[in-house]
Formats: structure tokens, sequence, C-alpha cells
């Protein structure tokens, strides 16, 4: 006998011992290798961010993912001779959205800017990722 109930967004299922003993009949679905963002890194071969890319840790969503991806964006496409120069007011509007979030998003005593210094280094990386495609 199985029993399921919905608790918030998640399901439980209660299995008895003869559940357990039957075979399984689930069917593993094979990874799509046309999946866009499959494997792609932050930045997809078009240059678009990959919002769905693990690397972001989830920061794309969630109740500061807008202004999370204004920030990232505006800092991804800056042409400013210092990098992001022109971005100050997304990544302030995101970092007073995650001051709401305490839980969600905790805050690093020692260096307010750690955020956005990851950011950074996330776009350095896969700019320098992508001039080494470029270059092979």
């Amino acid at each position: 006998l199985l029993v399921s109930s919905m608790v918030g967004k998640d399901r439980i299922i209660f299995a008895t011992k003869e559940d357990h003993e039957t075979p399984s009949s689930a069917e593993l679905v094979a990874d799509d290798p046309d999946d866009p963002y499959e494997e792609q890194g932050l930045i997809l071969p078009n240059g678009d961010i990959n919002w769905n890319c693990p690397c972001l840790g989830g920061m794309a969503s969630g109740p500061c993912g807008e202004q999370f991806k204004s920030a990232f964006s505006c800092f991804h496409y800056s042409t400013e001779e210092i990098k992001g120069s022109d971005c100050v007011d997304q990544f302030r509007a995101m970092q007073e959205c995650m001051q709401k979030y305490p839980d969600l998003y905790p805050q690093e005593d020692e260096n307010d800017e750690k955020s956005s210094k990851d950011l950074e280094a996330a776009s350095m990386e896969a700019s320098a990722a992508k001039e080494e495609e470029g270059s092979s």
C-alpha cells in the first residue's frame, strides 16, 4: 500500500517492504544531447548567459532572482573601461533585496562585496574559457 500526501511543495510517499521487493518499472530517460543548457557552463556558445548553470547556485531564481539577473547581465555585457562600473545601481538593488532575506542570502562579515566579486570572477573565467575555445 502506497500512501502519498502533499506537504508544501514536497511529496511524501510511504512504501511497504513488499513495495521494495517488486522490481522497479521506472524508465530512465537518456540525456538530450541537443539540450542547449546541458554542460554548457556559464556562457552559452552564442554569448548569452546560461541562467540554468549550476555554477550560479540558484541565484537566478528566488526572491532576488530578477535583481541578480539584472546586475549580472549588466556586468557581463558592460563595455566600460572598468568592467561593470556602469552597474552600481543594479548591484545595489540586488544587495538591498538580499538583505531582506538573510536566511537565503547569508551576508559575509569580512567582505560585503563578496557576491559582486564572485560574479566578476565567474565572468572573467567564462571570458577566458571562451577566448581559449576561440584560439584552438
